[in-house]
């Protein structure tokens, strides 16, 4: 698995996939950074006007809901719609899922509208997707990544596709099995649009053919790697912003095999 996180790496940097971002005020300058630093090419495309022409092209479509509204949601089911038609990949960040019923309920439903689904979220996040309930804060997740094990293997079945976890370990599931990431650093909620990043990253890899779990594996590889190294580098969350970029951009194939800790459950 670590050989192909590298070879993923590698055909991302050669390829320079176009990643089309229908994603949230907050965290557009952040995400469009990671998306470069790794060697994606990222758009923030959010007229309906222009949709259908850029999921031609493009090689994936994140769609983040964090400042959703009711102008925000027809363009992203319009989006979906439009990734479905392409044939191309959609990751789902359910930002903020049981935090309120118009977050929960849109989530749902791209969920169920995308063909070829990966979903990013925090525990709470996707413990409140699968139906469960949930403990959060606002966008915060109050549950442990091992507590929603079990929800995302229920959305995994129920839709088929990947589901990726982030917390203190990340899981990566799917309908054949588990697989746990035991990097990063605990600094990293501290910056916001962090998970934002992880799921931008996820459409990169998904961009260049990574299937669904492969793609969620080298995300979430590459972010916590980069996470532990721009950490050490760092004073606090203004720093490790920083040196987060400059991590990924620099990461290579042997500090890879050095640092990841990854395994199947």
């Amino acid at each position: 698995m670590i050989q192909h996180v590298c070879d993923a790496l590698a055909k991302v940097r050669e390829s320079k996939p176009l990643v089309v971002n229908v994603t949230n005020y907050v965290v557009m300058n952040n995400t469009a950074n990671a998306l470069l630093a790794v060697g994606a090419s990222p758009i923030m495309a959010h007229s309906r006007e222009e949709m259908a022409e850029m999921m031609g092209f493009a090689g994936a479509l994140v769609i983040n809901i964090g400042t959703l509204d009711s102008q925000w949601l027809p363009r992203m089911i319009y989006a979906v719609e439009q990734a479905n038609a392409n044939g191309k990949p959609v990751v789902l960040d359910p930002v903020g899922c049981g935090a309120s019923q118009l977050r929960t309920d849109a989530s749902r439903q791209l969920a169920k509208l995308a063909d070829n689904l990966i979903i990013r979220g925090n525990a709470s996040e996707i413990i409140a997707l699968a139906g469960e309930s949930a403990q959060s804060k606002g966008v915060d997740a109050l549950d442990s990544s091992d507590a929603a094990v079990n929800a995302a293997k229920a959305l995994a079945e129920s839709h088929n596709c990947t589901v990726v976890i982030s917390g203190a370990t990340d899981y990566v599931v799917n309908p054949d099995g588990v697989v746990a990431l035991d990097n990063g650093h605990e600094m990293m909620p501290f910056v916001t649009g962090m998970g934002c990043s992880h799921t931008a990253l996820t459409g990169a890899f998904a961009a260049v053919g990574s299937n669904e779990i492969s793609a969620g594996i080298a995300s979430t590889a590459i972010l916590g790697v980069a996470g532990e190294i721009a950490a050490a580098k760092s004073a606090g969350p203004g720093s490790l912003q920083m040196n987060l970029l400059d991590a990924i951009y620099q990461l290579d194939e042997d500090t890879l095999k050095t640092r990841l800790k990854i395994s199947v459950r």
